[in-house]
């Protein structure tokens, strides 16, 4: 037996209603203030240059706001998360005013296109990954500071998960080897000697 046509418009429109309702539900991103500070390192995140990023989580009256995008993308990606996150925001960087973004910026992050790997660094001084709206933006950038454009889905657990180590501005960490083998070459001498 066939379904009747008007009961499968009803159907239809029935499911068209309760997406519109989930997307009416979703919250709107949350314009940065001089309150808001990065969920890690609990630092006032306009004094910090670069993309920034903002979770939403169920049940929570306002987001959680990230340095950096890389912190908000391994926020998500952690499994161990007490709440369930609506959304996530980013900084849309084809919309900013060069690397310091302003408050009002902001993009779904699963829309947003990444530039990863560029020799850009995000705001606590750590690799980041770069978000834009426009593609052309995107590759602008990527031929400016380097990377590779990839879509949110593309960017790899590991290369969001692993520490990063962040060195002083001018420190390479070249020296720290070097004196460690000076510093005991100079022990073994004395004691040999």
């Amino acid at each position: 037996m066939k379904p009747h046509p008007l009961a499968l418009a009803l159907a239809a429109l029935l499911a068209l209603a309760a997406c519109r309702e989930d997307t009416a539900a979703l919250p709107q991103p949350s314009p940065l203030t001089v309150e808001a500070v990065g969920h890690y390192c609990q630092m006032d995140l306009l004094e910090h240059p670069g993309p920034k990023g903002q979770v939403h989580l169920a049940g929570m009256p306002a987001p959680l706001f990230f340095s950096q995008v890389r912190d908000a993308i391994a926020y998500q990606r952690m499994p161990e998360q007490s709440h369930l996150i609506t959304i996530v925001y980013v900084t849309d960087m084809a919309a900013a005013d060069g690397w310091d973004p302003g408050v009002g910026q902001w993009i779904e992050a699963s829309k947003a296109i990444y530039v990863v790997g560029s020799h850009r660094e995000g705001g606590m001084g750590a690799p980041e990954f770069v978000p834009f709206s426009d593609r052309a933006a995107a590759l602008a950038f990527a031929a400016e500071w380097g990377g590779e454009l990839r879509a949110l889905s593309e960017i790899r657990d590991d290369e969001v998960l692993t520490p990063v180590a962040v060195l002083p501005e001018g420190d390479t960490g070249e020296g720290d080897d070097a004196d460690f083998t000076d510093r005991l070459r100079k022990l073994s001498e004395n004691l040999g000697g």
